[in-house]
């Protein structure tokens, strides 16, 4: 498999080659990062535009702003993309829409197959206790920029396929009671975390939390790689975690 590893030198990119060599040592790497620009390497590339050689799936973890650039890429070359980056504006998802009508496009919240399987946990959760209050807390290190996660606004949508009345609250403030009928997402940011999920479903007389732990970045490259496996010879169109969990 010939695989393009966009953010290469960025802490995800350096563990998704990881994965990759552990997955096959006979797999090519094909590395982008901005910073080749000025740290020239044989081998490497500085922008995605500047390879010819066909490859099999290109894996992003680098920038949303990068998504324009991609997709238009990955339509010119006919190659499926997996885009590992939150936080994206309405014209970088529109774009991500638009080239899945051409080319096989995968774009998930989390990369985490444990992240998948709480989204389902929390539907039927939910499905059983169809009048709890509902809160999503996120944990993060402070270097994140996006508020609330990619990963609590896909939970949160996991809650809104089973009660689609829901409606998401961040950053509650001010002097007002809960609307039952809000999912209230709270941001936390400190330190050195790699992600912790947990999602509170109550009703008068009982609690069910679900929570899910990152404990190192490997478990979103793992995810990555076998997305990026997955995606290799699939038609056109959408992909995501869940799935790939039903193959």
């Amino acid at each position: 498999m010939k695989v393009i590893v966009h953010g290469a030198r960025g802490r995800m990119g350096v563990n998704i080659i990881k994965a990759l060599k552990n997955f096959n040592q006979d797999t090519v790497i094909l590395p982008v990062d901005i910073s080749y620009k000025t740290e020239k390497c044989d081998g490497a590339y500085a922008d995605i535009f500047e390879i010819t050689e066909k490859a099999d799936v290109i894996i992003d973890f680098s920038h949303h702003s990068a998504t324009k650039a991609l997709t238009d890429y990955a339509v010119k070359t006919s190659t499926p993309l997996v885009l590992c980056t939150t936080g994206q504006t309405q014209d970088e998802l529109d774009s991500i829409i638009n080239a899945s009508k051409k080319v096989a496009v995968f774009y998930s919240g989390n990369m985490s197959i444990g992240v998948a399987t709480l989204c389902k946990a929390v539907k039927l959760t939910v499905s059983a206790m169809p009048n709890a209050e509902i809160e999503i807390v996120e944990v993060h290190h402070d270097k994140k920029l996006d508020s609330p996660s990619g990963t609590a606004l896909m939970l949160a949508n996991a809650v809104k396929e089973v009660r689609p009345n829901m409606s998401v609250l961040t950053g509650r403030n001010g002097y007002q009671p809960k609307n039952k009928d809000e999912i209230g997402i709270s941001s936390v940011r400190y330190g050195n975390i790699v992600g912790i999920h947990e999602v509170i479903i109550a009703t008068e007389t009982e609690t069910i939390t679900l929570k899910h732990e990152a404990h190192t970045r490997a478990v979103f490259a793992d995810g990555a790689v076998e997305a990026g496996k997955y995606l290799v010879d699939k038609p056109a169109g959408l992909y995501d975690m869940k799935k790939l969990l039903m193959g």
